[in-house]
């Protein structure tokens, strides 16, 4: 989601060449997962590139004082959640195993995760 990733070049992609799927976070929610889904069994797609960065503003964010506000400003609370992380490389790496473990993907072997270093430009994959 963070304007400051322009996933394309630092993926060496042109318009066209991906389905870029964006959030806060990177958070692989069943949105996510649906569309992984149809863009690989319907379009065609055959590889995952999951790219999370430094510098993020979920880094540390919290989920349940968030959703609270939320609630008692609107009266409704969310049914979704906004997971908050400590280190983005070990986030890829549950987001790695929560795309990885996703039956209705055809092509899960295919599935690297990046962290983009905001500060050096660089882009670091996880293993």
């Amino acid at each position: 989601m963070d304007a400051r990733l322009d996933p394309l070049p630092v993926l060496g992609l042109e318009v066209g060449q991906a389905h870029v799927l964006r959030n806060a976070g990177g958070v692989i929610t069943p949105d996510v997962l649906r569309s992984l889904a149809l863009s690989q069994r319907a379009l065609g797609t055959r590889e995952i590139a999951l790219v999370h960065h430094t510098d993020c503003g979920m880094a540390g964010f919290d989920d349940a004082a968030f959703r609270a506000e939320l609630a008692d400003e609107s009266g409704a609370t969310p049914d979704w959640d906004v997971p908050g992380f400590a280190d983005p490389y070990e986030d890829v790496r549950r987001s790695l195993d929560s795309v990885r473990g996703c039956p209705w993907l055809t092509s899960r072997d295919s599935v690297r995760g990046y962290v983009y270093d905001l500060a050096r430009g660089a882009l670091n994959e996880v293993s």
